[in-house]
């Protein structure tokens, strides 16, 4: 529908419903001479008489009763949706979507969403747990929560932890079985738990600092997961080493 079809039905809409060309231009803000040649056009497009108009009144039509009674409910439902939406600016409202590692939620959004929540009760908040480089605009996630280093170069980001540390962890059951490792190289020959990345298909490299100097270790083991509690829970039932963010 052209736009100002439209709006010829807003206008017919008013006369029909005040019942007078007087109250409906007062209301809309126009003159009487404006309205009465709107209401004239659109006659002459739909060539039906939508108005009976007397010097003392104005009634509809038959035709006139049927068009306000089936374009009235749909201007009623536009109008009472704007005024809901336009109660969003005076509280916040509405779903906000994240994308993180568990790691993440766990420590850095959780604790920040205990107050936020409590706060906003009107804001719902889901949380999808991917270790995957995901498209946060073709997946419809407001945010996402990655290391700095997987931040692609063209993307906005924000700090919102500190930098992280990590240990590699067993429990005493199989270090009672295992030798403890004490440097990077000797986990070649250790049970480790392996971390599996979605998007890069392989598995997680252990990543080790000496004197600013990096090295990346890429280890085996009898399990692989693609979340860091699975692997925390099978390293404490003593199935190997687990590498754990502090």
């Amino acid at each position: 529908m052209q736009h100002g079809n439209l709006n010829d039905l807003l206008v017919f809409r008013s006369v029909a419903t005040e019942r007078s060309f007087t109250r409906a231009a007062a209301k809309l803000g126009v003159s009487q001479s404006a309205l009465s040649h709107t209401i004239r056009a659109l006659e002459e497009r739909l060539g039906l008489r939508l108005l009976t108009r007397t010097t003392r009144s104005v009634a509809p039509t038959e035709a006139g009763e049927r068009l306000l009674h089936t374009i009235g409910p749909r201007f009623e439902e536009i109008e009472a949706e704007l005024e809901a939406l336009s109660e969003l600016r005076e509280k916040p409202a509405g779903t906000i979507r994240i994308t993180a590692t568990d790691y993440a939620a766990d420590t850095i959004l959780w604790p920040k969403l205990v107050k936020f929540l409590r706060r906003y009760p009107d804001i719902k908040v889901e949380i999808i747990i991917d270790y995957g480089l995901v498209d946060i605009v073709a997946e419809r996630f407001d945010a996402g929560v990655r290391s700095g280093e997987q931040v692609a170069k063209d993307m906005i980001a924000v700090r919102i932890g500190p930098d992280m540390r990590s240990a590699v962890v067993a429990a005493p059951s199989y270090f009672r079985e295992h030798p403890e490792p004490r440097r990077p190289q000797e986990l070649i020959g250790h049970n480790c738990i392996n971390l599996r990345l979605p998007t890069r298909g392989g598995l997680y490299a252990w990543e080790f600092e000496n004197d600013g100097r990096e090295l990346k270790v890429h280890v085996e083991g009898q399990l692989v997961f693609n979340g860091t509690f699975q692997m925390l829970n099978a390293a404490l039932a003593g199935f190997g080493l687990a590498y754990r963010w502090l």
